[in-house]
């Protein structure tokens, strides 16, 4: 059984909306007041396929073998490319593909044929491209459908099925604001990651042996955790209304003060945020202003608070190595409205007058053996304001 066997077979129309079909009552009726009659779209399907040939760029007339011809690829390496993109995968007669799906492959080919990107890169790229999207688009839908199920009075399902027919206004502007940020973050993350990384290694330096585990990696940051206390038992006396609102605002907390600190989100992982810092006077400021928030918080429980200073690998838009998993250890040892930094991150901050530091008795760490945890609090200064 070849790899295309193996995936499900997707079907490449549009999901069928009510009243496609002459054997399916119709659930809905268009704008004159009449059912559609037999053979024809419902004005659904056709708000549907207007869209669609909107966002595509024109209508599906082409096979994935056309399209990689088109580009000048096999189909094996195109196939390549549409996996790392995240598109479903689809069979040879399938008529899947509009002319902007081959200029986008070929847009992709041609860095490659020009020696700017190697085929391994050029997979990588397209991968975080495909994944990233993905993610906000779900997240776009899903804020959409909240606001018109709120503003409008409507089910979840009728803002879902009106969805359709709202979105061709906002899609301009959306597609405006995305290409904005991107090439702002991107602006940002030439300073972070190329620019200023060999001074952040320089100023790691200071109090260590060069053995570390985390020697060789190439970044030094700033890595916090943020973890909201009792969120299981919470999650289960709530409603999915509830629940959502919840998980909203703690990650909209999180995101505006680490955003105002200088540091960036990494990720959240349910009732818990993973955020670095290029400096630990930068992380322990994000670390003591989220521990600030939640315990102010009228609806959001406390949470426990961990920040260490050290070296990362950051792939794939994720970071890794011992300075996050000991980060995240020491979150778990945090009392509730604190924050925990290890003694090697206290001695980069001992000097700063803005923080006051409290070594706690050691504790056995799995896989680090015996730390010293240090309570880090406010000291000089307001600490981060927040507009």
């Amino acid at each position: 059984m070849n790899d295309e066997d193996q995936q499900e077979r997707v079907d490449v129309a549009a999901p069928a909306l009510p009243g496609d079909s002459p054997d399916t009552p119709p659930a809905g009726q268009l704008h004159d007041g009449h059912h559609p009659p037999t053979g024809t779209l419902s004005a659904d399907r056709l708000a549907m396929k207007a869209l669609e040939a909107r966002l595509l760029g024109g209508e599906r007339k082409l096979r994935r073998r056309e399209v990689a011809a088109g580009a000048g690829l096999s189909l094996l390496s195109a196939r390549k490319l549409w996996r790392a993109l995240g598109f479903p995968n689809f069979g040879d007669e399938d008529v899947a593909f509009t002319e902007r799906d081959q200029a986008a492959l070929s847009t992709v080919v041609d860095l490659v044929r020009s020696g700017k990107l190697t085929e391994e890169a050029a997979i990588s790229v397209t991968r975080s491209i495909g994944q990233m999207t993905d993610r906000m688009v779900v997240w776009q839908i899903e804020a959409l459908v909240e606001d018109m199920v709120h503003e409008q009075g409507v089910t979840d399902a009728v803002a879902r099925k009106r969805l359709v027919n709202e979105l061709p206004a906002l899609v301009d502007a959306l597609e405006e604001v995305l290409v904005y940020s991107w090439r702002r973050q991107l602006n940002a993350g030439v300073q972070r990651l190329a620019v200023r990384a060999e001074a952040g290694l320089q100023a790691s330096e200071e109090g260590r042996e060069g053995d570390e585990d985390d020697a060789p990696l190439p970044l030094a940051r700033a890595v916090g955790f943020a973890d909201l206390v009792s969120y299981t038992s919470l999650s289960r006396r709530m409603n999915e209304k509830t629940l959502a609102r919840l998980v909203q605002r703690f990650e909209n907390k999180c995101a505006e003060i680490i955003s105002v600190g200088g540091g960036r989100l990494v990720k959240t992982v349910g009732d818990e945020v993973l955020y670095i810092a290029e400096t630990p006077a930068a992380g322990a400021e994000i670390s003591l202003a989220l521990a600030q928030a939640f315990t102010e918080d009228e609806i959001l429980p406390e949470a426990r608070v961990a920040m260490v200073w050290g070296r990362i690998l950051s792939r794939l838009g994720d970071i890794y190595g011992p300075t996050v998993n000991l980060a995240a250890r020491l979150t778990t040892l945090a009392d509730p409205g604190t924050v925990l930094v290890d003694d090697m991150t206290a001695s980069a901050l001992e000097h700063d007058e803005r923080f006051v530091l409290a070594p706690q008795p050691p504790e056995n760490v799995r896989g680090f053996g015996e730390i010293r945890p240090v309570r880090l609090s406010r000291g000089l200064g307001k600490g981060l304001v927040l507009d």
